[in-house]
């Protein structure tokens, strides 16, 4: 089996990038654990408010692993795969594009989650119980800047993702038919 250098690139970049992020969802989950001591359930801060102003910080950790971890890895596998199983070559191109545009995508992700996490933690630990009002005070209060930031993140995560697993499938599809 005669593997392309640009997969083997790509198993490089992929493999590399789910190590890099085992470590940072690791410490996403310390970091959760140790920032939300600092705003205990008290009388100040009844239960569902302590929920509340913690779960967005919360979900950081388990979706590290998944966009930063698990779906790399999946790709990297069903590439690895469909190349065993004698499918047509993925070209270099689709590899590359769909490259460029998710693991960008989901690094700004994270760190836009990360953003909200703190924002909402921080916001609650210096007294602002109404959560309208650090929703409306979340990227300075600029609604175009939060829908541009979400909307280019998220697009770049789909479309990257989506260029990879059509190319996947439109692999796997002419090994059946080849054979």
């Amino acid at each position: 089996m005669n593997t392309p250098d640009y997969y083997v690139k790509f198993y490089r970049i992929y493999l590399r990038f789910s190590m890099v992020m085992m470590i940072v969802a690791l410490l996403m989950g310390i970091l959760f654990q140790e920032s939300s001591k600092k705003a205990p359930i008290s009388e100040l801060l009844p239960a569902g408010v302590h929920l509340e102003s913690i779960i967005s910080l919360a979900l950081v950790h388990g979706h590290t692993f998944l966009i930063g971890v698990l779906i790399p890895l999946a790709v990297t596998w069903m590439l690895y795969l469909i190349h065993t199983l004698g499918g047509r070559p993925v070209s270099e191109k689709s590899l590359k594009i769909g490259t460029m545009l998710y693991l960008p995508g989901s690094v700004m992700a994270i760190l836009l989650m990360l953003y909200k996490g703190y924002h909402f933690l921080l916001g609650v630990r210096s007294g602002q119980l109404d959560f309208t009002v650090l929703d409306q005070t979340f990227f300075m209060g600029s609604h175009a800047l939060r829908a541009s930031a979400y909307g280019l993140t998220h697009t770049a995560m789909a479309v990257g993702l989506g260029i990879l697993i059509f190319s996947l499938w439109g692999s796997l599809s002419k090994a059946k038919n080849a054979s």
